[in-house]
């Protein structure tokens, strides 16, 4: 059994965002353990914040990750489709 069902798998499709979109957060954002230089759990993005992607990754072969830039915080964090919507 693996991770990720294959219908699952977001890779399979385009991403849903574009370089330089400008995007909004659906919620709150903790880290994880993937964020660097801050605790486990402490939050990285409030719900309503909005940024730009920046650039757009992978992660296990199966989702796309999107890098948002807050510009107000000079913060970019690691995004899911999921917890973002557009803003334009």
């Amino acid at each position: 059994m693996g991770l990720v069902r294959v219908d699952d798998v977001e890779i399979n499709d385009s991403p849903k965002y574009e370089l330089e979109q400008k995007v909004r957060v659906r919620k709150l954002i903790r880290n994880d353990g993937t964020f660097p230089g801050k605790e486990l759990g402490e939050t990285l993005a409030k719900k309503g914040e909005e940024g730009y992607i920046v650039s757009i990754g992978t992660y296990l072969q199966a989702y796309y990750i999107y890098a948002v830039h807050f510009l107000d915080r000079n913060v970019i964090v690691g995004c899911r489709g999921k917890e973002l919507e557009s803003a334009e």
